[in-house]
């Protein structure tokens, strides 16, 4: 539910470490954003932020560093039809926040007749989908350590072939402060926590590794020593199944997705062709193609920033427009861009709660949350029977995509082979190569059990990443390539 109750609460977090700490409140915001009003532009905003982080990791039985870190500062944007301009400084006072404005202004060449007047403020709407704690301090140091320690001894003791055993825990405490041009304010206190667990094992004479982990929107107290388990149960069995992997075979063929972590091929392929800016421009495969079919029947994809607790999830986004779930394909037939306030003006749409950024000193553009395919009605099994002679990928690395021709590369981490229905034989070195707009077309099969990742993404744009989450179902795709080793 969208109320502005959370965000006062919120605005009262943000002033305390954002604004009184240098002497300034609401009123220095709004005569700064009037100092760029005093020209023609479209929209302004002022983005403050303050960002505490904690890193500890182990290797070789010791946790070997520990990184803390504070940044705070303010980012000024202008905007003018499709020109932006931007500054940003790790000096807030107001000063810096008026030279600013007087900068981004100059976008515009033509200065009103008079000066434009102070909008009165209000205050956005906003969600409640995570807690507005501090991770870092909810647990203290020795704590984080014998959590570390406990991840290694897990590791070494599932199987004697483990040599050796890797984990990083990482908090973050990111308060952030928006003022709009139309007087809106907004604010946001964003936990996150992650831990991940890498092991390595060894069997005559040949290494292999395998990962896991996960984390989200809430406090360390999350990482139990039953969730802990898990992660390395998951990472143990990934190495071990990659030291009896064999050779993957090449060509053209059948292959299943596994659910959950997957997603990320479906993210990279598709989810950046369905953003805005790449819409607006028209460099995207779905440019200009809302209402049409492109995908298969069945197939829904939605991004979804209002998932309580999950990574990708916010209250607010980068520009203050609370969150939203939106459905971009729904039974194949294209319905919708993500986008950010600027394209959303340009395009005669409305903004989808999806203007982000990574820090203050960039700006917003539009990115995804939570990004899935729904799930179907068919069992996993059913769908893996199905394979007369194909590829089972459950895990991948890393990918890369053209955004224009939506054709992707992605390396399976873990994959197996199977013939007339029945898993054969892990491989190793499968790469499945494609088109992100044919491969929609090609789905054949869905599954019952979609699920969201374990909370691990993060994604690169233009240079800037930000926390996203992926999912899907277990998904059968008629015809792609797999680049292998055999």
């Amino acid at each position: 539910m969208i109320s502005r109750e959370p965000t006062i609460e919120r605005l009262a977090t943000a002033r305390s470490l954002l604004l009184e700490p240098f002497g300034l409140d609401e009123s220095h915001l709004a005569r700064a954003l009037a100092e760029i009003r005093s020209h023609q532009v479209d929209d302004a905003d002022l983005y403050f932020q303050y960002t505490r982080a904690e890193g500890w990791s182990l290797e070789e039985g010791i946790v070997k560093t520990g990184s803390f870190s504070i940044d705070q500062g303010v980012g000024v944007r202008a905007v003018s039809g499709e020109k932006t301009a931007f500054a940003y400084s790790d000096d807030i006072s107001e000063a810096s926040l008026l030279d600013a404005a007087r900068t981004v202004r100059s976008i515009s060449n033509a200065a009103k007749s008079q000066r434009a007047k102070v909008v009165r403020p209000k205050i956005a709407g906003s969600r409640s989908l995570y807690p507005a704690i501090d991770p870092i301090a909810s647990l203290d140091s020795t704590a984080k350590v014998e959590l570390l320690g406990r991840v290694e001894k897990l590791g070494r003791a599932k199987d004697p072939r483990v040599k050796q055993v890797m984990a990083g825990l990482a908090s973050e405490y990111d308060v952030v402060l928006v003022a709009r041009a139309d007087g809106t304010l907004a604010a946001d206190v964003r936990p996150l926590v992650r831990l991940s667990v890498t092991v390595i094992a060894e069997h005559k004479g040949r290494r292999e590794v395998g990962s896991a982990g996960g984390g989200g929107r809430f406090g360390l107290a999350y990482f139990s020593d039953e969730q802990i388990s898990q992660y390395v149960d998951e990472a143990v069995h990934a190495a071990l199944v990659n030291l009896d992997s064999r050779p993957a075979p090449a060509g053209e063929m059948t292959v299943v997705l596994g659910s959950g972590w997957p997603g990320i091929l479906f993210h990279e392929a598709v989810g950046h062709g369905l953003e805005g800016d790449f819409n607006r421009k028209g460099s995207s495969a779905f440019s200009g193609r809302i209402g049409q079919r492109v995908a298969a029947k069945g197939v829904n994809v939605l991004d979804d920033g209002t998932i309580a607790d999950r990574r990708g999830s916010l209250n607010v986004d980068d520009e203050g427009c609370p969150s939203q779930r939106n459905v971009l394909i729904e039974d194949g037939i294209l319905k919708g861009y993500i986008q950010d306030s600027m394209n959303a003006r340009l395009m005669g749409v409305a903004p989808t709660g999806n203007g982000r950024r990574e820090s203050y000193a960039h700006i917003p553009m539009p990115r995804m949350t939570n990004t899935y395919m729904t799930g179907g009605d068919l069992a996993p099994e059913e769908i893996v029977a199905s394979i007369k002679k194909g590829l089972y990928a459950t895990n991948f690395g890393g990918g890369q995509v053209d955004i224009t021709s939506g054709k992707f590369v992605f390396s399976a981490s873990e994959a197996y082979w199977v013939e007339n229905g029945k898993i054969q034989y892990p491989v190793k070195g499968a790469t499945i190569v494609g088109s992100g707009p044919e491969s929609l077309k090609k789905i054949s099969m869905i599954g019952n059990d979609m699920r969201l990742d374990p909370g691990v993404g993060t994604c690169g744009k233009e240079g800037q990443s930000v926390p996203v989450g992926v999912g899907q179902p277990t998904l059968r795709i008629d015809g792609l390539t797999v680049g292998g080793t055999a």
